[in-house]
Formats: structure tokens, sequence, C-alpha cells
């Protein structure tokens, strides 16, 4: 049935991790496996909104990201939802022949093949405020698939404390991936604006809690995209 997509879009930048302000082409799967309180991208999660999700073939996709990007290799995402549910391997291998850079971004609970093809995975499992269970034998198997990757890497949102203490257990268990922390954005209805200030006070308070611990592992950076365009689908 090919890929389901709900929605490519750029180029633009990424807004969060390690790939933070890298101009990028954003493919969005449709279709995740997870359903966590805080999702900002329910269009891409939710099976109510599968009438929008656009059955597309490889070739489809591929043909609208060298389109957006006027057939200039950039980096292209692969984000949901949750991508690796889905196969992207044969669409992968037709950017890396035309000289273009992979990303993909989920949870860790499906280990794909194509992941060692990737040139950065980037493994986010889901804090307790979720109200998720990360499976750390499936995170695992995804380290695994993942090493065939140029850079693997694990990215955590924290909203509170709780979610702060797991994201330094997540760490020992797998303390060679790098580790990115951002904090996590509570609006994410589209229609409502963000507050700058809040996300800021977020922002300083997780700063300040890793640096009284004196856990110097994290990279701690802002969700870049939210302080632009809020929560603005499409950006």
């Amino acid at each position: 049935m090919g890929l389901r997509i709900a929605e490519i879009f750029g180029p633009t930048i990424q807004g969060e991790g390690v790939l933070i302000g890298e101009p990028t082409v954003f493919v969005r799967a449709g279709g995740c496996d997870y359903r966590c309180s805080w999702c900002d991208s329910l269009h891409a999660v939710d099976s109510a909104y599968r009438h929008s999700w656009i059955p597309m073939s490889d070739e489809e996709v591929w043909g609208e990201v060298t389109r957006l990007s006027g057939g200039r290799p950039i980096t292209v995402s692969l984000s949901g939802g949750n991508p690796a549910i889905q196969d992207f391997g044969p669409m992968i291998e037709m950017g890396r022949a035309e000289g273009y850079r992979f990303a993909c971004e989920t949870q860790g609970s499906v280990a794909r093949p194509w992941f060692g093809r990737l040139d950065t995975l980037v493994l986010s499992p889901k804090p307790p405020s979720s109200g998720e269970t990360v499976d750390w034998d499936a995170f695992a198997a995804c380290v695994a698939a993942g090493r065939g990757a140029r850079q693997v890497v694990m990215k955590i949102v924290i909203f509170d404390q709780r979610d702060y203490d797991w994201a330094k257990d997540a760490h020992a268990r797998h303390p060679e991936l790098p580790l990115y922390l951002q904090p996590g954005n509570p609006e994410v209805d589209p229609d409502v604006p963000v507050d700058p200030q809040s996300l800021a006070d977020r922002l300083l308070w997780l700063t300040e809690t890793a640096t009284a611990d004196h856990w110097f592992a994290p990279r701690i950076l802002p969700q870049l995209h939210v302080l632009l365009w809020g929560n603005k689908r499409g950006v």
C-alpha cells in the first residue's frame, strides 16, 4: 500500500536536538504506536485523522522532496507519528543516490534495518509525563539497528522533576549515546499562542537543575521551532 504521509514540508530548519538549525525538508509519516499525553502532532498520530493521510509511493514522496528542495541535496527528516512503523528504506536509497542526507526521529519502539542507512538516528524515549512506558529491550534493538548510521543520539523532552530523574536513568542505560534534553511545551493547540517567557523559564529551570546536580552529560537546548512559529503546522 506504499507509505502513509501526513505532510511533507520545507525547506525550513530543524528545531531541536543534535541537528538544531540544520536546513531540512520534513517527511511526516501518518500513524503511531504511542499516544503521548502532550503530543504536539496528533494530526499524524491519531487514527481519527487517518482520512487526511495520503497514500504515496516511494517515488511520489521523493518527487515532492526534490520539488521542495529544488533538487539541491539537503537533510531530509523522517518524523511522525512514528516513521519506524513504515518502510522508508527504498526512499532513503533514492535520496542517498542523489547526495541527500537522512535523519529519523523515533521513540525507539520498533527497530528497522534502514536505521543503519541514516546519517542521524534520533531515539527519543518518552518520559513518565507522556503516559507511555518504554520497552528497553525494543529500544536496545533500535540502537543495534542504527549501528551503521553516522550518528545515533538520545533526545528526551522534560516536563517536570520526575521526567528529569527518569532521564538520568535512561542515560545510565545507554551512556554511549550523546544526550540532548529540552523542556517540553505544555501548549499544543495550534490556535493558542505559546508563551515565550514560560518556555524560557522552563529552559532555565532545566539548565539550573542539571548544573546544580553536576550532571554534565546532556546538552540542553530549546525547541527553536516553537519559539519561532509556535504550534503552527508545516514549519
